[in-house]
């Protein structure tokens, strides 16, 4: 297990997230992944996994829920609230600037290349970003077989509260199982 640093103070945490949120167009959790687990060391890859995990089985945008989730687990209730603050108060700013920008030159073919461009690069961040995941955390083969039925799921438009109450149980059992069988190996 790697040395993780102190927490961060509530400073700290909000300008992490502005950071995160400024970089993070098209792959927010691809830059806070990089940001609180490798930079910053303030949480581990397992634990960083198994709250975006959550955050995404709960309603709303994954990485507010993080934000939310981390926010609190270190500052309460002050903590939840300045995380997602911080995340969407770069951005916002950002976008409204865009919006007006796409609404005066949108229609031209440069800018609608620059958006395909764009969107194919979040894209690779993405997967990048979850094969970079899967490496470091080296999942047994129940658990990849979980993580393949919901990409699966994921592909065939399957509406996600359908995936996740169906390999939810599956999930679980598979993470019980493979604890297990850590557990036994020691």
């Amino acid at each position: 297990m790697p040395d993780l640093a102190p927490p961060p103070t509530l400073g700290q945490l909000c300008l992490a997230y502005l950071k995160i949120g400024l970089l993070g167009f098209g792959g927010v959790n691809v830059w806070a992944r990089r940001v609180l687990v490798e930079e910053r060391r303030w949480i581990t890859e397992q634990d960083y996994a198994e709250v975006l995990g959550l955050g995404q089985a709960l309603p709303g945008p994954n990485a507010l829920n993080v934000a939310i989730q981390l926010g609190e687990r270190w500052h309460g209730a002050r903590g939840a609230l300045a995380a997602p603050a911080a995340l969407f108060a770069g951005p916002l700013a950002v976008l409204a600037g865009l919006a007006v920008a796409h609404d005066r030159y949108g229609e031209l073919p440069l800018v609608q290349s620059v958006l395909a461009g764009t969107a194919a690069a979040a894209a690779g961040m993405v997967i990048g970003t979850g094969l970079k995941m899967v490496q470091n955390l080296r999942p047994s083969l129940p658990m990849v077989a979980v993580g393949l039925c919901a990409l699966a799921g994921a592909l065939l438009r399957l509406p996600l509260p359908a995936i996740v109450l169906g390999l939810g149980p599956l999930g679980i059992a598979a993470a019980w199982w493979t604890a297990r069988r850590r557990a036994a190996a020691k």
